[in-house]
């Protein structure tokens, strides 16, 4: 993603493939790529397929038609969720000799089609750095004529989980708060933001392995009504147990587990707070927990004391 936009002015390439977990970067190189190709009539040359009309032979076709009143069509496949092998098939074929009026995008949220990668200008979106994407906020808080204080810009991309897409959207908030001071602060953050919930377990996690229990106890008071909470969790702890146990890298464990390989990165500063005996038998008590949970034995909001309160005196 860095390097895109020295890359757009070398050369503009027949297909693109965009992977990440960013959608504010999958939306900025596409907008980088439509602006390198100059496109005019974007109702005749600006195609999308999505799960709702998706088929690999229709995209296809589409590529083949010529651009109308412009240099370069543009069509896009926006995060479909099932690729057949037939369908991966017939678009390694027209990848090799793919129409050079053509610009396939394709949006691979779910990382279908990461075997492609050699074959085509792959575009990393995936969360950027702290030390970039902080500068990026700075650069948009610039814009609107406004400061924020450094303690500031640390909460709210940790409130948002790191994430430039939801970054984004709560700038504005932000800004016109008061619009007659300049300087956005911590406590304006904090009132207007909604923590991530990923970063909420995080935080808990955090408060846990440093046996802080009043921090634990309010978090989890201010969370405990949220649905999906409980599992989140879960997922938390099963993942720290492999990070600590298992001895693979990021990017295998995060294939093994099914999610981003951020995530993995993130918790990995975690296990330090945990001996791997003591995720041991954590994650013997979440195999307890989700027991008695699925029999009937433990109402999920008792389920979240009673793991919380677990931990704090494994």
């Amino acid at each position: 993603m860095k390097t895109l936009k020295s890359r757009l002015k070398e050369k503009i390439e027949n297909c693109y493939l965009l992977e990440g977990d960013d959608f504010y970067l999958y939306d900025k190189a596409f907008s980088m790529i439509k602006k390198a190709s100059k496109l005019e009539l974007e109702e005749f040359n600006l195609l999308k397929f999505d799960d709702e009309n998706y088929s690999m032979q229709a995209v296809l076709d589409a590529c083949e038609v010529l651009p109308m009143g412009s240099d370069y069509k543009i069509v896009v496949l926006k995060n479909i969720a099932k690729f057949s092998e037939n369908d991966k098939k017939m678009l390694q074929n027209y990848l090799k000799n793919p129409s050079k009026t053509t610009i396939l995008i394709i949006f691979d949220y779910f990382d279908k089609l990461t075997n492609l990668k050699q074959e085509v200008a792959f575009v990393d979106c995936k969360r950027f750095d702290r030390k970039t994407a902080i500068a990026v906020l700075l650069n948009e808080f610039t814009k609107r004529n406004k400061q924020i204080s450094g303690e500031a810009i640390e909460c709210l991309l940790d409130y948002c989980n790191g994430y430039l897409t939801r970054a984004m959207n709560e700038i504005d908030k932000l800004c016109y708060y008061d619009i007659n001071d300049p300087l956005v602060t911590k406590k304006i953050v904090d009132q207007l933001v909604t923590k991530d919930n990923d970063f909420v377990v995080y935080e808990l996690t955090e408060a846990l392995g440093q046996k802080n229990s009043d921090k634990a106890i309010t978090i989890l008071n201010s969370m405990s009504k949220e649905q999906g909470l409980l599992g989140l969790i879960v997922n938390h702890f099963r993942r720290l147990f492999f990070i600590a146990t298992s001895g693979l890298e990021n990017k295998e464990l995060a294939n093994l587990l099914g999610v981003k390989e951020y995530a993995i990165s993130k918790q990995r500063s975690q296990i330090n707070n945990f001996s791997k005996m003591q995720l041991k038998k954590i994650y013997a008590l979440l195999e307890e927990v989700d027991f008695n949970i699925k029999s009937g034995a433990m109402l999920q909001e008792n389920a979240l004391y009673y793991l919380t309160l677990s931990i704090l005196y494994i």
